[in-house]
């Protein structure tokens, strides 16, 4: 079975692949339920509730449930490949402002190139 979706980390302009190396150091376990979970988005799309949700500007967020905390990935569709723009733990009920400003940032750095 092909996947619907390809998946791409986000680069800075000097290579550095964020949502990468915050998967590196998270433990194995959480880093196996998180690939799992993006691994369902990418062969399942469209997804809704309760694992995938539109955060707006184009900004995807993929709800995760480790054993005991929450984490979410953001990315942005370009055609078929999810483009990972941010990945963390929540720390509170909402996603937090920062975490968010941040992937529109990338995503207009994305879009710059």
């Amino acid at each position: 079975m092909e996947p619907i979706l390809e998946i791409r980390f986000y680069a800075t302009e000097i290579g550095a692949e964020p949502v990468r190396e915050w998967l590196k150091l998270l433990p194995a376990v959480d880093r196996k339920v998180i690939g799992e979970d993006m691994k369902t988005v990418q062969f399942g799309w469209p997804l809704g509730m309760p694992l995938v949700r539109s955060m707006g500007s184009g900004i995807w967020e993929v709800r995760i449930r480790l054993e005991n905390r929450i984490a979410r990935v953001l990315f942005v569709l370009d055609g078929s490949t999810m483009v990972l723009l941010h990945g963390f733990i929540k720390k509170t009920q909402t996603t937090s402002q920062p975490d968010l400003d941040l992937a529109k940032d990338r995503l207009k750095q994305l879009r710059r190139r």
